[in-house]
C-alpha cells in the first residue's frame, strides 16, 4: 500500500470516528447546538482569518531583509498552507510543502523558501508547546490531580526533546549526518545534491543569525495562539455555556496539543472531536456541545480553505502558462527560426 493510500485510509477512518461520535452524542442534539451558535459562526471565521493572517506575518518576520519576499505574499501563502493542511487528504505538514513551492513560483530561491518554511514550522511548534504549557498550568489550577493533566504532561515531556532534535537536525551535525546517509546510498559516487544540501543549511544559518526576526516572529506566533482561543470563548458563550477566557485557553491549547499528536491524520479528523469532548467535560460542557464546537471550528476550514486552494491552483496555472510562453518564445528565436 502506497503512502497516499495509507493517508486516504487514515482520513476515512477519522471521518468514521467523527460520524460515530455524532451518532453517540445524538445527531439531533449536536445539530441543535450548532444552530444555537448563531452569530458565533461568522465571528469564528473572522477570528480564524486574523489568526492565520497573523501567522503569515510571523513567517514574514523571519526573513532577513535581503531575502524577504513581499508582506502580502507571505500572508496569502499562509492561507494556502492552512487550506492544504485542513482540506486535502495529506498529513498536516503537506500544506507547508505547498507553501514553499508557491514561494518558489513567485521568484524566491528554492533553498530560501525551504529554509523559511523549516524555521517557521519549528517556531509554530515551539510556540504551540509554550501555549500548551500555559494551558496545562491553568488546568492544574482547576483540577490538580486529573488524568488529563498527567496525559498532557507526558505529551509535553515527549515533545520537548523532539523539538530539540528537530532544531539540532538543522545545524551542522544534521548536515553531516544527512550527507553521510546519502553517501552510503550513492555507493561512493559524487552527488550533485550535496551542493543543494550545503546551500540549504547555509540559508538556515542565515535565518538563525537574524536574531531580531526570530524574536519578533516568536512573539507574533505565540500571540496568535492565544488570539485563537477566542474561537472557543465565542462559540461556547453563544451556545449558553459561558467560560472564562482562561478556560477557553485551556480547551484551545490542549486541543491543539491533541491535533499535534495526530499530525499524520488529515485535518486531525476524529482526534479534534474526541479531544474536545474530554476537555470540555472538565468545565461542565456536555458532549453534544463539544462536538458542535468542533464542527463550528471546522467551518472556517472550508470558508477560508476553498479560496486558498483556488489561489494555489491559480498560481500553478500562471506558472505553467508563463513557462509555456517562454518555451514558445525560445523556440521562435532559436537558430532554426525563420
Amino acid at each position: 500500500m502506497s503512502g497516499k493510500q495509507v493517508t486516504l485510509v487514515v482520513w476515512f477512518a477519522g471521518l468514521c470516528v467523527v460520524v460515530g461520535l455524532v451518532g453517540w452524542s445524538g445527531a439531533d442534539l449536536v445539530g441543535q447546538a450548532v444552530i444555537s451558535a448563531g452569530w458565533a459562526v461568522p465571528l469564528v471565521v473572522l477570528v480564524r482569518i486574523g489568526a492565520v493572517g497573523g501567522a503569515g506575518v510571523g513567517w514574514w518576520l523571519l526573513f532577513p531583509p535581503r531575502l524577504r519576499p513581499s508582506f502580502w505574499l507571505c500572508v496569502l501563502l499562509r492561507f494556502i498552507r492552512e487550506a492544504a493542511n485542513a482540506l486535502l487528504p495529506v498529513a498536516q505538514i503537506g500544506g507547508d510543502l505547498v507553501g514553499a513551492r508557491c514561494l518558489v513560483l513567485r521568484g524566491s530561491k528554492a533553498t530560501v523558501a525551504a529554509a523559511s518554511v523549516v524555521v517557521d514550522v519549528l517556531f509554530q511548534a515551539t510556540t504551540q508547546l509554550v501555549f500548551a504549557i500555559a494551558g496545562l498550568v491553568l488546568l492544574i489550577d482547576v483540577d490538580g490531580s486529573g488524568v488529563v493533566i498527567w496525559t498532557v504532561a507526558l505529551g509535553i515531556a515527549i515533545a520537548i526533546p523532539a523539538l530539540g532534535g528537530f532544531f539540532l537536525a538543522q545545524r551542522h551535525a544534521g548536515q553531516r549526518l544527512l550527507k553521510w546517509l546519502l553517501s552510503l546510498l550513492a555507493g561512493g559516487r559524487e552527488w550533485r545534491i550535496f551542493g543543494a544540501i550545503d546551500e540549504l543549511f547555509a540559508q538556515l544559518n542565515n535565518f538563525y543569525a537574524y536574531r531580531q526576526g526570530l524574536i519578533r516572529s516568536f512573539a507574533c506566533h505565540l500571540a496568535m495562539w492565544f488570539f485563537g482561543a477566542l474561537e472557543v470563548w465565542v462559540v461556547l458563550s453563544f451556545m449558553g455555556f459561558p467560560v472564562t477566557f482562561a478556560e477557553a485557553v485551556v480547551i484551545e491549547s490542549l486541543m491543539h496539543a491533541v491535533r499535534g499528536a495526530a499530525f499524520a491524520v488529515p485535518g486531525a479528523l476524529g482526534a479534534q472531536e474526541g479531544g474536545l469532548i474530554v476537555l470540555c467535560a472538565i468545565f461542565g460542557v456536555p458532549p453534544e456541545a463539544a462536538l458542535a464546537l468542533s464542527l463550528v471550528k471546522r467551518i472556517p476550514d472550508i470558508v477560508i480553505g476553498v479560496p486558498g486552494l483556488v489561489a494555489w491552483q491559480a498560481m500553478e496555472g500562471w506558472h505553467f502558462r508563463g513557462a509555456g510562453r517562454r518555451a514558445v518564445a525560445a523556440k521562435m528565436s532559436g537558430p532554426d527560426a525563420v
